[in-house]
């Protein structure tokens, strides 16, 4: 492991210029870029083994389109050319030439799977050795998961938060099996309920009063009736936060951290995740105790690729680590950008998975020209849809900007040429 006076900053901008360091000497790797789901939809639903809380019921089940479209296009679009991107959906070609003008790569090495047979297809091809994945799917073989999947699932499990070795909030596991929700003995408004592997947000509930305690209550016996949740912990709720960070590096296979860098959330009052500000100028260094640690933990496991670790702090600047991702993050490939923007004068830059903009994409293309020209506003993804005979296009984008005056000024100019989600 190294210290952390040797930490550097990342210089590439493509999950492949990470990667390849560890993937050229043992055979051949591809990336997974969509997560397993639950839903009647899924061809290869995550139910034996590795459960992911994506929804406790079909009506509130994470979409398909986020899944296998929105998602894994966005982690396309900066993935780079060295390793092949297994993708279920292809992209528009329009998008794919945007990218390819844009962010610079060849997107030559895109593998387009059958979504009905792709994880039988993997798992018996010689073609590929290795999958990264963002989560262990049950129907891939365990010998093609580029981390050994039961290890990856258990760092995936919010139990596991205590193991890593820094300040995190005080909380007790329960396995649903064993005990009932009734006998649990819960502690005073207000705390959190949280299931052992929600997706982006799903399975986390705030406790401030009975009618929340009813409803989270209402939520986990869904999924145990559905057998998809076994453990959930009740967590100490940390009071008098003033921020929310999500902090990023990469840890190759020889212990080796690379920062990638550190967002704030952007989140719904309900604690949905939206995206992320970064300032790329940051220091990151009073993270840095917790990024050795979280790396050195995660080494021992075996584990090598991205970890996102979110962080509160309060205003006595306490620093409480409340969930860790090992996995590519919503908001890497914001991360990703600081070379290449910090060459453009750019400092700061905003992520959001919830952009829309009435039209085709190609009409976007052209009625937001002049800011794709300057890189005002890139786009990572993007997927037309219609709604009452109306073409409309949801993104996910970045807005970047030298300083957060001059980002509200570009994102009024772009609100006012109709795109929405810039609150």
């Amino acid at each position: 492991m190294n210290s952390t006076s040797d930490f550097h900053y990342f210089h590439g901008s493509s999950f492949s210029d990470l990667f390849t360091q560890d993937v050229t000497e043992d055979g051949h790797y591809a990336f997974i870029l969509n997560y397993p789901a639950t839903a009647s939809w899924a061809a290869y639903p995550n139910r034996k083994k590795y459960y992911i809380q994506d929804g406790s019921s079909e009506a509130t089940k994470t979409s398909f389109d986020k899944i296998c479209q929105k998602e894994p296009w966005k982690n396309l679009a900066v993935l780079g050319d060295v390793i092949p991107g297994i993708v279920i959906i292809p992209p528009q070609n329009m998008l794919v030439d945007y990218w390819r003008e844009h962010f610079g790569f060849s997107y030559t090495r895109l593998e387009m799977m059958d979504c009905s047979t792709y994880l039988d297809d993997l798992s018996q091809s010689d073609r590929f050795d290795k999958l990264i994945t963002l989560f262990p799917f049950d129907h891939l073989k365990r010998e093609k998961h580029a981390v050994e999947p039961d290890t990856h699932y258990r760092l995936l499990d919010k139990v596991t938060l205590a193991e890593f070795g820094v300040q995190c909030p005080k909380y007790e596991s329960y396995n649903l099996h064993a005990v009932s929700l009734e006998d649990i003995q819960l502690p005073q408004f207000p705390y959190l309920i949280k299931t052992s592997h929600g997706l982006s947000g799903e399975g986390t509930y705030i406790i401030t009063s009975p009618s929340d305690l009813n409803y989270c209550f209402k939520e986990l016996r869904k999924y145990l009736d559905i057998k998809l949740l076994d453990t959930i912990i009740v967590s100490e709720f940390i009071k008098n936060t003033v921020q929310n960070y999500c902090v990023q590096f990469y840890i190759n296979k020889a212990g080796t951290i690379t920062l990638i860098g550190t967002t704030t959330q952007l989140v719904t009052p309900e604690g949905n995740y939206l995206g992320g500000l970064i300032h790329y100028r940051d220091d990151m260094s009073k993270f840095f105790e917790m990024i050795a640690t979280i790396g050195q933990y995660a080494h021992q496991q075996g584990y090598f690729g991205f970890i996102g670790f979110d962080v509160l702090e309060d205003r006595d600047g306490q620093l409480y680590a409340i969930d860790a991702n090992f996995r590519v993050n919503g908001s890497t490939p914001l991360c990703l950008q600081r070379h290449t923007l910090l060459g453009l004068g750019k400092e700061v830059a905003k992520y959001s998975s919830d952009y829309r903009m009435d039209g085709t994409l190609e009409s976007i293309l052209i009625s937001l020209k002049p800011e794709l020209e300057r890189k005002d506003f890139m786009i990572l993804s993007a997927l037309e849809k219609v709604k009452y005979g109306k073409i409309y296009t949801e993104i996910y984008g970045i807005v970047t900007a030298e300083t957060i005056d001059q980002m509200q000024h570009i994102e009024q100019n772009l609100q006012n040429k109709g795109l929405q989600g810039l609150g």
